[in-house]
């Protein structure tokens, strides 16, 4: 069975971008795959996070993985920083990577663009982090958005080049893996076209019923169609692509119908996408506020979720030491 490891940075709530685009399908692969899902939490250490924040993100994304139907007895859940074998093989990845490519990968370039005055040497080896990751547990595949395409290069990059150093044939090169013929985009709110937290046009999880009513009845629109079939404006064009997200593709070839004869009234079709997206959210809403409440439940799926994990890490880092050339401790 291939094996598929994905994380997510604890940086909040999750939203219906992470939903759809990550967590919807992570339900279904964990039948189909030997899975393994972690919460980053040393990666959110590049924007220096507080220990309270650390702590209760943590217990967020855990509480809503599992509310989202992630079974720990199929695909164990750990938190990133309870499997200490990753910051060794991190240390080996590092002395193999190059100050220039590292320099040049887009995301890093991004993060000084928008951090300047917060630019560490954790923003600058964030790939060599996510290769060890993902190296340390030798997936063949990894769940991906595009936006981190670049850094699946690199961890390939870094597979190759420790195999070629020493001379074996150990990591293999892990692939990006999308469970759907193609991935999700999940529009936001703003009309934008891609919803996230930094942006602030997100529909979370965790909203309640009026909140969610709220955010999708002031979803960005226009003043509607001013001819017969007029092909739409980006914004209205996301607005149809979290319609049939949300609605299914029945409604909204409906209201697309209405939209090309000139007689759309958005308000008619965002209750529908609210009412929707209540219907969807409210099991959802429950459970989260259920296992949040649930600490030592909590607690298990991590201890059970580390062991697993630290299990599989330490029979690699222990090849990894005697390729290298280290005396087994």
């Amino acid at each position: 069975m291939e094996r598929v490891i994905s994380g997510i940075r604890p940086t909040g709530n999750l939203h219906l971008g992470n939903y759809f685009g990550a967590v919807k399908s992570f339900v279904k692969m964990q039948d189909e795959y030997d899975c393994m899902f972690f919460i980053a939490d040393w990666h959110s250490l590049t924007t220096h996070p507080t220990p309270e924040n650390i702590r209760n993100s943590v217990k967020t994304i855990l509480s809503e993985y599992l509310a989202c139907g992630i079974d720990p007895d199929k695909a164990p859940i750990y938190v990133q920083s309870d499997v200490k074998q990753v910051l060794e093989l991190y240390l080996y990845l590092n002395m193999n990577a190059y100050l220039g490519e590292l320099e040049r990968v887009t995301s890093f370039k991004e993060k000084v663009r928008k951090q300047p005055d917060n630019v560490n040497a954790g923003l600058l080896t964030y790939p060599c982090l996510m290769a060890a990751d993902i190296l340390m547990h030798k997936a063949d595949k990894v769940p991906v958005g595009k936006d981190q395409e670049q850094n699946m290069e690199m961890a390939r990059l870094f597979a190759r080049r420790f195999n070629r150093i020493y001379n074996v044939e150990y990591f293999k090169e892990p692939a990006s893996f999308h469970f759907a013929d193609k991935a999700v985009k999940v529009p936001g709110l703003d009309g934008s076209g891609k919803m996230g937290k930094s942006e602030g046009n997100c529909l979370y999880l965790c909203d309640d019923e009026k909140t969610v009513t709220k955010k999708i009845m002031r979803a960005v629109t226009d003043q509607g169609p001013t001819q017969l079939n007029q092909e739409k404006p980006e914004v209205i064009q996301n607005l149809f692509t979290l319609c049939e997200l949300l609605c299914g593709k029945e409604a909204a070839d409906y209201y697309n119908d209405l939209y090309n004869r000139m007689e759309i009234r958005y308000g008619d079709m965002k209750k529908q996408m609210a009412a929707d997206a209540n219907k969807l959210l409210a099991p959802i809403r429950e459970k989260i506020t259920a296992y949040a409440s649930d600490d030592a439940l909590l607690e298990r799926v991590m201890r059970q979720g580390a062991e697993a994990a630290s299990a599989r890490a330490e029979k690699t880092i222990e090849e990894v030491r005697e390729i290298i050339g280290f005396r087994k401790i």
